[in-house]
């Protein structure tokens, strides 16, 4: 069963885009539409649910700071959502939001039924469970893993989304370390493999990955 929900992923890029928060809550979908006032552009889906805002002059709501992906405080998120009530538009930015990259145990292994190379694995995140399909050449049953979930970004910008691998629905990405961008990471296909202590749902600790690349 795929949990989430609690999607929030928010960039910032000063020197392209000016002082412009970009907001993201959800998947872009077939039909959309926007709504502005008072330098917010508010993105909603056909059924009027807010999937994203862009807040444009962001520092009269809230500084922000950093390029790329960045991470706001409780407080920050507070305020824009005081921004979003007092332009008049709907919807608002969870408080709180799940971890996106975390720890899993492959329980189960098969096949994928229409290709020689993918796999369906099930993973068990603690609380639940997720099936994944992985194409990674290392990949095998009991392994602890490293799963970016729905809601995720990657180093490279890439958002994860639920989807399907040749017909199997796929909820999440087993990583290798190149795709979590970790220092001294083989350019060979291949998972990483975290150690089997770690417990499944905890969030992912990409300093400790590193330590784990170099001794691998």
């Amino acid at each position: 069963m795929l949990q989430g929900g609690n999607f929030l992923i928010t960039t910032y890029n000063k020197p392209a885009l000016g002082d412009t928060l970009i907001v993201v809550l959800a998947q872009d979908t077939a039909e959309e539409t926007t709504k502005q006032a008072n330098g917010i552009t508010g993105i909603y889906d056909a059924q009027g649910e807010a999937i994203g805002f862009n807040f444009f002059d962001v520092a009269r709501f809230t500084p922000v700071e950093g390029q790329g992906q960045v991470h706001l405080t409780v407080d920050q998120i507070k305020e824009l959502n005081q921004a979003i009530v007092a332009a008049g538009l709907t919807g608002a930015l969870p408080l709180a939001e799940t971890p996106k990259f975390v720890i899993g145990k492959i329980i189960d292994f098969q096949p994928h039924p229409k290709s020689d190379h993918l796999h369906v694995t099930q993973v068990d995140f603690g609380t639940h469970q997720e099936q994944i399909v992985c194409g990674a050449p290392n990949a095998a049953l009991g392994q602890t893993v490293v799963a970016a979930l729905p809601g995720a970004m990657m180093p490279d910008g890439k958002i994860i989304w639920p989807g399907e691998l040749l017909g199997v629905p796929s909820f999440g990405m087993l990583c290798a370390a190149r795709e979590l961008a970790i220092p001294g990471a083989p350019a060979a296909r291949g998972i990483l493999i975290m150690p089997d202590d770690l417990a499944a749902g905890s969030e992912f600790d990409f300093k400790q990955a590193e330590a784990v690349v170099a001794a691998s």
